[in-house]
C-alpha cells in the first residue's frame, strides 16, 4: 500500500467546517463558517448569464482576464490609494485563500519563520504548513486587539521572513490604525520582511473605523502583497474569486504558481466580478457596512443576555463572545452543547488560538453575514435558554 505524505499529515479539516456539518446534522442555524447567506447585487448575476451565452466559458490568462485585472486596478487606485499596472502586477486567483496559498509558494521556503497575529484565521495557519513555513505567534489583547511592539521584537529571529497582517480581522474584527501601520513599516524595514495582507473584508467597518490597505503606507509599498477578493463583498464566497497585487517580479512568480495550482479562477464569474466593480455606486458598499452594523447591535445584544460578553468588532462580519459561563470544559465542548441545546452553531476557540491558550476554552466565534430572519431566529434562541 502506498503511504500518505507525511507533508498533509497536519492538514486537517478545519473546526470550521466539523460544526458546518454538524450543524446541518441537526437542522441548526449556521452561525460558524462565514458563508454570507445574503443577496447577490443584480448586476453580478446578471452579467454571470451574460457571460455564459456570449462565450465566456473558456480558459482565461493564467493571472485573469483583461476585464478584471483594469476593473481591480481602478478600485486599488480609488478605494485603497494604490497604483498597480494590471499587465503584469495583479494576479486573479481561486479565491483570497488561493491568493495567499500561490503568495507564500512563491516568496517562502521551508523553515521560514512567518508572525502570525492571534487569534487568527485558522487557514493562515494551515497555508503556511501546507508551505512547510513555521509560524510564530504574537498576541492581540482583548478588548480592543492591541499588540505590544515588544513583543514583535521578541519573536524575531534570523529565520523570521514574513508577516501577516488581516485587517479587518476574521476572528476578531480589528481594523488597523494609521499609527499601528506606519509602525509595522519600521519593524518591516528594519528586519526586511515580507508583508502578506489579508483585506477581504476591507468594505465591512464600522463606528468611524476606516480600512487602510498596508501598502498604502509609505516603506510597506514594495514589501507588501496586497490580498483581496469579493466573496464577501458581493456575496458569492462559492465562486472563489480573489486577487494578489504587488510589484512586477512577485506577481509573475505568484501567477506561475496560480497556472499551476487552478490554471485560471472560472471565466464567466470572473467577468461577473468586474461588472460589479464597474457598475456599483459607492452606496452600495456604504448600505453594505450600515446594513452588516445594524446586524451586529442586534447579534451582540442578544450575546449579553445569553450570558456571553462578546467583543464587539471594529469591521468584518464575526463577533468572538466571552463564553466561560456556559457548560463545558473546552471550546469544543462549549460549541457543540450550544448547538444541541439552541441549534446555533459557532466555533471555538481552538480554532483561533495556538493549543494550550486559555482563550480557547472561553471563547466562541459567531458569524452574522446571514438573512435577517436566520439573525432574529439565533438571537431568539440564544436568549430563550439564559431567560
Amino acid at each position: 500500500m502506498s503511504k500518505l505524505s507525511p507533508r498533509s499529515s497536519f492538514i486537517e479539516k478545519a473546526e470550521i467546517r466539523n460544526m458546518s456539518v454538524e450543524c446541518e446534522r441537526v437542522n441548526g442555524i449556521n452561525l460558524a463558517q462565514g458563508v454570507c447567506d445574503t443577496d447577490v447585487p443584480e448586476v453580478v448575476t446578471a452579467a454571470v448569464d451574460k457571460a455564459v451565452r456570449a462565450g465566456c466559458n473558456s480558459y482565461t490568462r493564467h493571472d485573469g482576464v483583461a476585464r478584471l485585472r483594469k476593473a481591480l486596478a481602478i478600485k486599488l487606485g480609488r478605494d485603497n490609494a494604490l497604483n498597480f499596472d494590471p499587465e503584469n502586477q495583479i494576479v486573479v486567483s481561486a479565491g483570497s485563500t488561493g491568493s495567499f496559498y500561490c503568495a507564500a509558494m512563491a516568496l517562502l521556503s521551508p523553515g521560514d519563520e512567518v508572525i502570525l497575529f492571534e487569534p487568527f484565521y485558522g487557514y493562515h495557519l494551515s497555508t503556511l504548513q501546507a508551505v512547510e513555513a513555521k509560524a510564530v505567534y504574537a498576541k492581540l489583547h482583548a478588548p480592543d486587539w492591541t499588540f505590544d511592539p515588544a513583543e514583535l521584537e521578541s519573536v524575531i529571529t534570523k529565520r523570521t521572513r514574513a508577516i501577516m497582517v488581516c485587517t479587518p480581522s476574521n476572528p476578531c474584527g480589528k481594523v488597523w490604525t494609521k499609527a499601528e501601520l506606519e509602525w509595522l513599516a519600521g519593524f518591516a524595514e528594519k528586519h526586511d520582511l515580507v508583508v502578506f495582507t489579508d483585506e477581504i473584508y476591507e468594505y465591512i467597518t464600522y463606528d468611524g473605523h476606516k480600512h487602510i490597505s498596508p501598502a498604502s503606507i509609505p516603506g510597506l509599498g514594495e514589501r507588501c502583497i496586497t490580498i483581496g477578493g469579493y466573496s464577501k463583498t458581493y456575496a458569492i464566497t462559492g465562486w472563489r474569486i480573489g486577487y494578489s497585487a504587488c510589484r512586477a517580479d512577485w506577481a509573475s512568480r505568484i501567477g506561475n504558481l496560480n497556472d499551476l495550482y487552478y490554471v485560471c479562477a472560472p471565466a464567466p464569474l470572473q467577468e461577473a466580478v468586474a461588472a460589479g466593480i464597474e457598475t456599483l455606486p459607492p452606496e452600495f458598499y456604504t448600505g453594505l457596512a450600515a446594513d452588516y452594523k445594524a446586524k451586529r447591535d442586534k447579534f451582540c445584544a442578544a450575546l449579553v443576555k445569553a450570558g456571553m460578553s462578546p467583543y464587539v468588532p471594529q469591521g468584518a462580519y464575526y463577533v468572538l463572545a466571552d463564553a466561560s459561563g456556559l457548560e463545558g470544559k473546552t471550546g469544543k465542548d462549549k460549541a457543540m452543547i450550544l448547538l444541541h441545546k439552541t441549534g446555533v452553531a459557532s466555533v471555538p476557540g481552538e480554532s483561533f488560538y495556538r493549543e494550550g491558550a486559555p482563550e480557547c476554552d472561553t471563547i466562541l466565534r459567531f458569524c452574522y453575514a446571514k438573512r435577517q430572519k436566520d439573525i432574529d431566529e439565533a438571537c431568539r434562541r440564544l436568549t430563550a435558554v439564559r431567560s
